[in-house]
């Protein structure tokens, strides 16, 4: 098999080439030693696939050549091969990691076999790694993850603008995770070895963050009792990322807009220049375009700040993230905390995707999180898990008045005098015909797409479209990816 390496060690040249010949007829690419010794010394200049061991070797022998391959690459499988009767020295090389081994004397095609076997064990190994390496490229970068076309455009403009010294301005609600966008702006920086420090403007008061910000000396207001360094001195050659920049004071943003200009600033009763070689990344909830016009924010500073702009869209319009983002939280949390859950049920799954989610990210972690934490063991995540009551009312419970979901309406935001009197059956087919159309709609009428976020097979959704007599319009775009 081509680029499948092997390293044969056997002190016998006979069989040693006998070995070679038969697995470079089959098309691995084979290297051999004849002692143990050259075996380790061929280990530690090359990763193997697969290393085959004579137990009995001159200089070391396939005990410390088996601890070698181990050593160099755990993923390195190894076969060890002993004479008749030495059986019990095998069974101790694969307590060490062996995988198998083999008796001499031994047919070759007896040979050929365990190695097909371990190659074809390796190379679905690497295909699942590769596999989850492009999942991971696909829909995470640096911790954000999203596989909504507008968050792809995000994590595009990361990516380009993370390697200058542009000023970056993150827009975006409370919750959509504008403070990771700004990791990963410094993480992939060519500052990245340098500090990242926050500061949110929002909890300190003006006096307090002058200080924070640009530091202060000795003695310069009551209780400044040792000079201290700012935040602008300590992200010297890093990143400083200004959380909630809409909320700073006249004063401030007027410091904030000289240091911008100028790159130098003073600590507070002080008169020392200091230069501030510092890249600025800030981010706030606000409309900073309406501050600007309402007077409670400078133009000047907010053009220096507008450099390159990146606007994290809410959880509510990335739909086909929902799911992403909550069975990668379910993974994290089940590890943590030792629990076996291989999911969320159809219901809960539907329960989430309705859900509008005024927190955001944060809120759907959250969520999850409580839900694993203190849900009833099951093998999935059940409706009453996510929120908190066992009588659900998605289940046909009464409302309950703590339940976000409750208050935001089960029932596409009409009031409960207003829901139809059917069956818990009818409904729900209801919800799941109007959601497939939505699904359809936003995905420009693709099947394949649909029925990834519908976590459907592409024959049960066509059956489904087909039960509920969903017009052709929305699933003739079946090939289009």
């Amino acid at each position: 098999m081509k680029g499948f390496s092997i390293l044969l060690v056997d002190d016998e040249p006979l069989m040693r080439l006998s070995m070679v010949d038969a697995l470079e007829a089959v098309g691995y690419d084979v290297h051999a030693a004849a002692s143990g010794t050259e075996g380790i010394d061929v280990i530690g200049q090359k990763t193997f696939d697969l290393v085959i061991t004579d137990l009995r070797l001159p200089g070391a022998d396939g005990m410390t050549v088996l601890q070698a391959a181990k050593d160099k690459a755990s993923e390195t499988e190894v076969v060890v091969i002993t004479a008749h009767g030495s059986v019990e020295t095998a069974v101790g090389a694969m307590k060490m990691g062996a995988v198998d081994y083999i008796t001499k004397p031994f047919q070759m095609d007896e040979l050929l076999l365990i190695v097909e076997r371990i190659s074809q064990v390796v190379v679905l190994r690497r295909e699942n790694q590769d596999l989850k390496a492009a999942l991971e490229d696909k829909f995470c970068f640096n911790g954000i993850l999203g596989s909504n076309s507008r968050m792809r455009a995000v994590l595009d403009t990361i990516k380009l603008v993370a390697a200058t010294d542009s000023t970056v301005l993150i827009l975006g609600e409370s919750g959509t995770g504008k403070e990771l966008v700004a990791n990963a702006v410094h993480q992939n920086s060519p500052r990245r070895d340098r500090p990242l420090i926050k500061v949110s403007c929002a909890a300190l008061p003006e006096t307090l963050l002058e200080a924070e910000l640009f530091g202060h000396e000795k003695g310069a207001f009551t209780g400044a009792l040792r000079q201290r360094r700012g935040r602008f001195e300590l992200a010297h050659r890093g990143t400083l990322f200004l959380d909630e920049i809409g909320e700073l004071s006249p004063v401030v943003q007027v410091k904030l807009l000289r240091v911008l200009q100028e790159r130098t600033f003073e600590r507070v009763g002080g008169n020392e220049t200091i230069e501030a070689d510092v890249r600025l990344v800030c981010a706030t909830q606000k409309d900073l375009r309406k501050e600007v016009a309402q007077g409670r924010f400078r133009d000047d500073l907010f053009y220096r700040l507008n450099v390159v702009q990146v606007i994290v869209p809410p959880l509510r319009e990335r739909q086909e993230d929902i799911m992403v983002i909550a069975d990668h939280v379910l993974e994290t949390c089940t590890g943590k905390l030792s629990k076996k859950l291989k999911g969320f049920s159809p219901p809960s799954r539907e329960l989430l995707l309705r859900y509008s989610y005024p927190g955001n990210v944060r809120e759907l972690e959250n969520m999850v999180e409580r839900a694993v934490a203190l849900g009833h063991e099951r093998d999935v995540i059940q409706p009453f898990d996510l929120c908190g009551f066992r009588s659900c009312p998605y289940l046909g419970g009464p409302q309950q008045e703590a339940c976000g979901f409750c208050n935001e309406g089960l029932t596409g935001g009409k009031r409960r005098a207003d829901v139809p009197l059917v069956s818990l059956a009818a409904a729900r087919e209801q919800f799941e015909k109007e959601h497939i159309l939505s699904v359809l709609e936003r995905v420009e009428g693709s099947r394949t797409t649909a029925s990834k976020i519908l976590g459907l097979s592409r024959k049960a959704l066509w059956e489904k479209c087909k039960r509920y007599g969903i017009p052709s319009a929305h699933g003739d775009n079946q090939d289009e990816e």
